[in-house]
């Protein structure tokens, strides 16, 4: 027993110092020079991310489909917009959205918070918050409000608290930056505390480490590339994945690696939610196809390790009760 932990302490220190060379684990994350992080801009964020006025009938917000309980995922298979357009997509987690090289499913194009805000507020495939042709009103709405007003001058001094999309754009991916997920059992037990994780978690990390580690890799347990995951005698769905994107009839059915950070609360899984619990998360691809089901038992127990209970509770990330020092 005691060689066997030994051993698996081994595997936990080769992690850290893997996350450690990629210069993810500690520190800041990046941040564009022309959006410097400031303690009023992400409380203006925070407070934006929650505000159902950046939707074009007053119904939807960014935390509608990302919610802090389920990891700032969502929890339905897609969720439709706020005019009742259909989702294509599942809500990806956002827990450490700020150190991802590429920011959606399927497109790279995305790879900036500051632009990627673009897509739900102005998108039309799907239509999510509805804004197209009303950036305008997004002002208006604001302006209306003193307690913006203030917001945006403290946030935004240099700029005389100019109320724009282009500075609300900023101030949320100032919030989004302090998604920050790193004290669940797994990242316990990377530090060094073995005990985090029981028996049979870490016996799914030697699994893990074996079959998934390849794309499911780094502090994030992605590689931010992109995979079929499918038997090639499975023919691709609908959505076209990354060819829609490169035209590439190759990349059909082609799909970003998701991060595996709060797995627990963030079912249902891959692209398109149609995978409601982690075991058929895990035999949807296709070199677990056969795999027993003991082994999908002890990976799964693994898999729950990357839930970070402080982060799902964590009151700074939640809606905010008041703002300029008065009840919301």
């Amino acid at each position: 027993m005691k060689r066997c932990i030994a051993v698996l302490a081994g595997i936990a220190v080769v992690l850290f110092g893997i996350a450690a060379a990629a210069g993810t684990l500690h520190g800041n994350p990046p941040v564009p020079t022309d959006n410097p992080m400031m303690r009023d801009k992400v409380e203006l964020g925070r407070r934006l991310f929650y505000d159902a006025d950046l939707s074009v009938n007053g119904t939807m917000s960014c935390a509608t489909c990302h919610e802090q309980k389920h990891g700032f995922a969502d929890g339905n298979r897609a969720h439709p917009g706020a005019l009742d357009d259909p989702g294509r997509r599942n809500v990806p987690g956002l827990a450490n959205v700020a150190w991802f090289p590429r920011l959606t499913w399927a497109d790279p194009r995305q790879t900036s918070l500051e632009a990627q805000i673009a897509v739900p507020v102005f998108g039309e495939h799907p239509i999510e918050m509805g804004m197209k042709d009303h950036e305008a009103e997004i002002a208006r709405r604001l302006e209306r409000d003193p307690c913006y007003v203030e917001m945006f001058r403290r946030a935004f001094p240099g700029d005389r608290g100019m109320i724009d999309y282009l500075h609300v754009a900023k101030a949320i991916a100032a919030f989004e930056r302090t998604l920050v997920s790193r004290d669940s059992p797994y990242d316990r037990f990377v530090r060094g505390n073995v005990d985090a994780m029981t028996p049979l978690a870490r016996q799914g990390l030697q699994i893990f480490q074996r079959d998934c580690a390849s794309c499911h890799a780094g502090p994030d347990l992605t590689d931010a590339a992109y995979h079929r995951i499918a038997p090639e005698n499975v023919p691709p769905s609908t959505d076209a994945g990354l060819a829609e994107v490169s035209g590439d009839r190759s990349d059909t059915g082609k799909f970003r690696t998701p991060s595996l950070r709060n797995l627990g609360v963030t079912a249902p899984y891959l692209h398109d939610g149609s995978a409601t619990t982690i075991s058929d998360a895990i035999q949807a691809h296709a070199a677990f196809a056969a795999i027993r089901t003991s082994d999908v038992d002890t990976l799964g127990a693994f898999m729950e390790t990357l839930t970070d209970q402080s982060f799902l509770a964590e009151p700074g990330l939640a809606l905010p009760n008041q703002a300029c020092g008065r009840p919301l």
